[in-house]
This record gives C-alpha cells, sequence and structure tokens, in this order.
C-alpha cells in the first residue's frame, strides 16, 4: 500500500511533548498515512511566533497548538485561516469543560504540568530506584517498591519497568532463569505487587535469536531452544499460579498497554491496603 505524507506542525509554549502525544494517537489511526511532524517548543517570544508562521508558509498542513498567551494564539489562528491550513488548540477544549464545570477560569501558565512539584521529585525518584533495581540487582529492599516483575528473558521487563517509571511507580524486575532460585526475599514481600510476564515461546524464541545475532553468538544452546524455552515458561506460571501472583501475556501487547494493565492490577492491589 502506497503511503501518502503530510505536514503536521505543532506549536507550543512548553515541551511539546503534550501535541506529540496527541497527534501520534491520532495519526496512528490512519494506516496509509505519515506525518510529516515539525516540532516548535518553547515558543514564547514573537520573533519564534514569526519563524514558525514562516515555515508553515514553507510547508502547508495541519496546525496543532498549546499557547496559552491569547494574542498569539489568535495570531497564529489568523495566520493560518488566511492561507488555507486547518489549525486547533488541543487543550482549548479541555479547559472550556473544565471551566465550565468548576466555575472558573483556568490562570494561563505555560508548561505548568513541568513544575517541580511533588509529583516531579516521586517520578525522578521511582525512576532512580527503578535503574538501581533493574534485572535482579540490589535485591535488599525490594519491599520499597510498588511493583515488582518477574519474567524470563526477552518478556520486555525493563523497557515495562522504566516505562512505569515514568509514572511514578518504584518499579523493580527479577529475570527467571533455569535452575537458580527465586530471591527468599520475594516469596515473603507485603507491600509490592507481583506480576509475571511471560509471552509465547515463538515471540521468545524469535527475540533472542535476534540477541544472539546481534551478539555475533552461538545459536546452538539451549536459550533459544524450542523445547527449552517452552519448559521456561511453563515453570514461570506455575510459579506465579502457586503464589496467587497475576501473570499478563505481552506477546501482543505494546509496553504502553502492558504497563496500562499493571496499573489496572496496583489499583486493585492498593484498595486491599485500604480496605483493611
Amino acid at each position: 500500500m502506497a503511503r501518502n505524507y503530510f505536514h503536521l506542525h505543532l506549536v507550543s509554549d512548553a515541551t511539546g511533548e503534550t501535541l506529540i502525544a496527541v497527534s501520534r494517537a491520532a495519526a496512528a489511526q490512519y494506516e496509509a498515512v505519515s506525518a510529516i511532524e515539525h516540532v516548535y517548543p518553547l515558543v514564547r517570544s514573537e520573533n519564534q511566533l514569526s519563524r514558525v508562521l514562516a515555515e508553515i508558509e514553507t510547508s502547508p498542513g495541519v496546525v496543532l497548538y498549546t499557547l496559552v498567551e491569547p494574542e498569539w494564539a489568535e495570531r497564529l489562528e489568523a495566520f493560518c485561516r488566511d492561507i488555507g491550513c486547518p489549525c486547533l488548540s488541543v487543550l482549548q477544549p479541555v479547559h472550556s469543560l473544565f471551566q465550565s464545570y468548576l466555575g472558573q477560569a483556568s490562570a494561563p501558565r505555560p508548561g505548568a504540568q513541568h513544575t517541580l512539584n511533588a509529583d516531579y521529585f516521586r517520578r525522578i525518584d521511582a525512576m532512580n530506584y527503578t535503574l538501581m533495581h533493574d534485572d535482579g540487582q540490589l535485591g535488599g529492599d525490594l519491599e520499597s517498591a510498588d511493583v515488582v516483575l518477574l519474567g524470563i528473558s526477552r518478556t520486555s521487563k525493563t523497557p515495562t519497568s522504566i516505562y512505569l517509571a515514568n509514572r511514578g511507580i518504584k518499579t523493580a524486575n527479577i529475570p527467571l532463569v533455569p535452575n537458580v532460585p527465586l530471591p527468599v526475599e520475594v516469596e515473603s514481600l507485603k507491600k509490592p505487587l507481583i506480576v509475571g510476564l511471560v509471552a509465547s515461546a515463538e515471540r521468545i524464541i524469535q527475540i533472542r535469536q535476534n540477541r544472539l545475532l546481534s551478539l555475533r553468538a552461538d545459536d546452538e544452546t539451549p536459550y533459544v531452544d524450542p523445547d527449552a524455552v517452552a519448559d521456561e515458561l511453563t515453570q514461570s506460571r506455575r510459579l506465579c499460579a502457586r503464589r496467587g501472583w497475576p501473570v499478563i501475556d505481552v506477546t501482543r501487547r505494546s509496553i504502553e498497554e502492558t504497563a496500562a494493565a499493571i496499573l489496572d492490577l496496583l489499583r486493585d492491589h492498593r484498595m486491599k491496603f485500604i480496605a483493611t
């Protein structure tokens, strides 16, 4: 299928992360179309806005923006209207809804969500913890974790942990290795949610083979043997079943989808402590 391309201009007076996330979520719904992104972060002066307008005129396309300064937003919209480019404030409909419900106007502050508040430092703390407890490292204080991920090699434990850490969730991950016992501490954990990650044997073998190729290693090894991999997965599932730990199959899940499922389980897990 031939792909079509269009210019997508993302204009923000902050980092532009909101625009990038929203626009990519929308663009992903169109299989045969790809966006050529033009990202303009930290637009906070007349000169910067003028340069943005010049680039939009050079490469017309869809324009999305988050500008809290009304005068600049009006200037951008008027310019786009004159040259025939569709233009939309991504946050304005949300602000209007909030204002209607709360009965008060917002106080415009560019990049307000990125201020150095308690939530920001909580995410930094979670990231530091997660990096120090990757792949079974520093197993001595697992009780401090919010989530502990278990899984055989190549079940996306590390990327999932990093994603959760960015959401402020302290995450440790521990590999399940054949003939290597699980750390004793894991059996007695009370506070953390323990989740097992699995995938289809075919998927695991494919990823492991690619790993061996990148390392130029011999592929005549139980690491990619179908029977051995199947046995690893069986033992992993049995371990979680014995302990009552939930299991998530990541075969067809993105990291974001796996993390969302874990966060859902974490909410229920935390509610048990509140209830008692």
